[in-house]
């Protein structure tokens, strides 16, 4: 196996962005006085989830911007359908603030990327913008690990779409089946990436989808520290010195 670089997936694959929406969104509401219409704080989180899976589902189609899914989640979640742009976003950007206060990266992820550093080339591809995920692997202190970060609001094309698997192939002038691609959703990355041609990593941390059948193509891992022997862990494949 000939596997050169690895691609990937930013939230709740590198990054805990369930820990730090749930743990933003309930201190966010508690600032906002929004609690009392719900009859748990669950309750509440479960209905901005639900929400907010809606109105990526309209960008991922390309139905709306993503600034678009931002302000209608805020809309929709407070039943305002008037609220016009700037308030939606003043409503957000207070919310981010919370959010952003709970950023933390999973516990395996330095570990494996230190292990992959001299072996593989590393780039990110994700299904949000640049200028989100950017920063958040700025803040995270992973952004000089990548030589590359695509995200599907800049390139025009989410996965799982073939095509943004292989511009982020092409970004790195390599074939696809020479790429890997780590993510934690199993069709979004795992079938995605597999039907796009790469080696498939499909990261199940919690096993939530244990009981069901896994999808075909993908390679089903509960932990990065699985990643390496799955790539080859003596291979050396010369990684460039610069990425200018």
């Amino acid at each position: 196996m000939d596997i050169r670089a690895v691609l990937w997936d930013v939230d709740d694959t590198l990054f805990d962005y369930t820990t730090a929406d749930r743990t933003g969104m309930r201190g966010h509401l508690t600032a906002e006085g929004l609690l009392d219409g719900y009859g748990t704080v669950d309750e509440a989180l479960a209905r901005w989830r639900r929400i907010t899976e809606e109105q990526w589902a309209r960008f991922a189609a390309r139905e709306t911007t993503f600034e678009g899914q931002r302000r209608d989640r805020v809309r929709i979640f407070l039943g305002e359908p008037a609220l016009t742009d700037a308030e939606a976003d003043a409503w957000f950007q207070r919310y981010i603030g919370h959010y952003e206060g709970a950023w933390a990266l999973f516990p395996d992820v330095l570990p494996v990327l230190e292990a992959l550093a001299g072996s593989h080339r590393h780039a990110v591809l994700s299904n949000s913008s640049l200028l989100v995920q950017d920063r958040k692997l700025r803040v995270l202190g992973l952004r000089d690990r990548f030589e590359a970060v695509l995200c599907a609001a800049d390139i025009g094309v989410s996965k799982p779409d073939p095509q943004a698997f292989h511009a982020a192939c092409e970004a790195l002038a390599l074939p696809p089946h020479q790429v890997a691609y780590v993510g934690d959703h199993p069709d979004i990355d795992g079938r995605g990436a597999a039907e796009a041609g790469l080696l498939s990593v499909w990261i199940d941390r919690t096993g939530v989808y244990a009981p069901d059948v896994p999808p075909a193509g993908p390679r089903r891992i509960a932990s990065l520290a699985e990643l390496p022997a799955i790539l080859g862990a003596d291979t050396r494949f010369g990684a460039p010195t610069s990425f200018g």
